[in-house]
């Protein structure tokens, strides 16, 4: 596994340095920041309905808005499976039927990219900027990343680690797919909870937690949670794990950051292989020790 850990803001040195990986989604990450950096400059309000349905950007953030998710189509699957073209956005909310909601917003949580695919047409539209400038010029710039790209066609993976499916389109993730090393993952998380980017109002709102249940077997996860763009949640060691896990075809990531009295530490964990517990794991493991070693 690749790995790459900031401890007390400082980064230290990467297994692998230059090596560009799919962020998978934690793009949900930054897509969220980026959008409560529209909050934060007057633009939107968290708990405004939004174009897209009867729901809010907060409902949108948190996956509580009622939608459902194409991963629930067979056909997308197969799709993807033979390298095809990805359909139109509109053409796949019309197979998923998407405008019928599954529960009322609020009332029940499900995740579902549809919803951040919502949440970076939103951006777009606040911003007046295409999707990957307005991740630059809001999320990117502000935080001292200069290496994150968004993918937008097959080209655009052919120099990441490792090569994902062949034939594989980015644009088979809605939302958007961003590419970048794990050394600036892993700032970008340290970074933007460590209040570089947010008022501490806002900060707060996004890392407010709705538990969604106990244990989930083969991850270290023992009251697991999701806040708005972030997985929050205990594991066995008493830590809390605040980051997101994002998997696609052939590799995984999870980016986590953990608090210790005056001590942080944020990590970022790549796998070629679809198993979101190891990559956790291995995060909580290099977490755990950072933490250890610097009291």
């Amino acid at each position: 596994m690749l790995f790459s850990l900031v401890v007390n803001g400082e980064p230290l040195a990467p297994s692998q340095p230059r090596v560009l990986v799919p962020w998978w989604s934690f793009t949900k990450t930054v897509l969220c920041a980026a959008a409560l950096s529209l909050v934060r400059d007057g633009l939107i309000g968290l708990d405004d309905e939004v174009a897209e349905g009867p729901f809010t950007l907060r409902q949108l953030l948190r996956h509580q808005a009622g939608l459902a998710d194409y991963s629930e189509l067979a056909d997308y699957h197969a799709a993807v499976m033979r390298g095809e073209t990805p359909w139109p956005a509109d053409e796949m909310l019309q197979r998923l039927e998407a405008s019928r909601l599954r529960y009322p917003p609020a009332t029940q949580w499900r995740y579902s990219n549809v919803g951040y695919l919502f949440v970076a047409r939103l951006i777009e539209r606040l911003s007046g900027l295409a999707l990957q400038d307005a991740l630059k010029q809001r999320v990117l710039a502000p935080l001292g990343l200069t290496q994150v790209r968004l993918a937008t066609t097959r080209a655009d993976l052919e120099d990441i680690y490792p090569r994902v499916a062949p034939g594989y389109h980015p644009g088979w993730v809605y939302h958007g797919l961003l590419l970048g090393p794990l050394s600036e993952a892993a700032l970008l998380l340290e970074r933007l909870l460590g209040g570089q980017l947010l008022p501490p109002a806002l900060l707060e709102d996004m890392q407010e937690t709705l538990v969604l249940g106990g244990p989930i077997a083969g991850r270290p996860w023992i009251a697991p949670g999701y806040a708005l763009g972030l997985m929050i949640g205990t594991v066995s060691s008493g830590l809390t794990l605040c980051g997101h896990t994002g998997s696609g075809p052939g590799s995984s990531v999870a980016v986590y950051r953990c608090v210790d009295g005056d001590v942080t530490a944020s990590c970022a964990v790549f796998n070629p292989g679809e198993d979101q517990g190891s990559v956790e794991a291995e995060a909580l493991d290099h977490l755990a020790r950072a933490l250890a070693n610097n009291q």
